[in-house]
């Protein structure tokens, strides 16, 4: 992809010096300006400060589109690849203990200026499609059923009575397994939310993303939306665009799951008993048709709206800045 124009094209761009005081902020505010799509990018770093206030102008609305399950399945990485190549400036989160995560990492290396992330994977929800842990199931007994895959539900791994350490010890080698693919990796998320759900792996995840060096996403006060995910698949499109009317002056996330409706998508049954979907093939084409249509690109522009990446929030914002959800 690159930074040419494709179709529709959106360009971040971060300067790589370093920005200290009011150069920082003035330099952020150049980025700010709003491009019609026709000629650059509306995308923009986001600083501690806003720079469009020293401006005198409305406080800017930023958004972060979080694409998950990169790994998951051939159809999962294809949707991936094709909502990359719309240009739009996506962070996307990989799970690396599934089959095919390394299709994933080719198609990331080849668009090197999406943020990468790391979807932290203890639960394997779908039937007829499972995986375990990277470490193996003998390293981790305690996480794993009679098969050796990981638990469904975040609950059935947790009546299991996991070892923390065992939690530990997976944790590390999905990100170990991570650094060595060759990937930048920028953050953490959390698959089914397993990863932070209770306070000891909370606590735990947070220890490890600080030591690590990674973000952390729905860290930097990032107001979440996902309207998109429980709406019917001819739906989604409106549900993003009300979205788009209702975002606030701030840090906005939306968390997506795209795919292609096929059959190998339409063979899989969602064993999650916490929010799954039925026609789980057909919901993720939906989004993915939501997020690539020409109406969604079309709103972005009219409600000014600044894409950002997780890369580029970090940069701007430091992981210094990160402070539980919450707390």
């Amino acid at each position: 992809m690159g930074s040419g124009l494709r179709g529709v094209r959106w360009q971040a761009q971060l300067t790589s010096s370093c920005w200290e005081g009011r150069t920082r902020l003035l330099r952020s505010f150049a980025l700010l300006l709003w491009i019609p799509l026709s000629l650059g990018s509306p995308t923009a770093a986001y600083g501690q400060a806003t720079p469009a206030k020293l401006a005198g102008s409305p406080e800017p609305v930023y958004l972060l589109i979080r694409s998950d399950d990169g790994g998951m399945s051939h159809s999962v990485n294809m949707a991936l690849e094709r909502l990359i190549e719309t240009g739009l400036p996506v962070s996307v989160s990989v799970m690396f203990a599934t089959p095919w995560y390394q299709e994933t990492v080719d198609i990331l290396k080849r668009h090197p200026d999406v943020s990468v992330g790391i979807h932290l994977t203890l639960n394997s929800e779908w039937k007829n499609l499972r995986w375990g842990p990277v470490t193996g199931r003998e390293a981790v007994p305690t996480l794993v059923d009679s098969v050796g895959f990981f638990f469904p539900t975040a609950e059935a791994l947790h009546n299991n009575h996991p070892d923390l350490r065992q939690v530990e010890k997976e944790l590390r080698a999905q990100i170990d397994r991570a650094r060595r693919s060759g990937l930048k990796i920028d953050y953490v998320d959390y698959h089914m939310g397993t990863a932070v759900r209770y306070p000891e792996f909370r606590d735990l995840t947070e220890r490890l993303a600080k030591e690590y060096g990674l973000g952390m996403s729905e860290y930097f006060g990032e107001a979440r939306h996902d309207p998109q995910y429980s709406a019917a698949p001819a739906n989604k499109t409106d549900s993003l665009l009300v979205m788009i009317n209702r975002l606030q002056p701030s840090i906005n996330l939306v968390v997506t799951h795209v795919g292609i409706d096929d059959s190998e998508l339409g063979a899989l049954l969602d064993m999650n008993t916490d929010g799954g979907l039925p026609d789980m093939s057909k919901n993720r084409q939906g989004e993915l048709n939501a997020l690539t249509s020409r109406q969604f690109s079309e709103a972005l522009r009219a409600r000014k709206v600044r894409l950002i990446t997780y890369r580029q929030l970090i940069e701007m914002q430091g992981l210094k800045s990160m402070r539980r959800p919450g707390g």
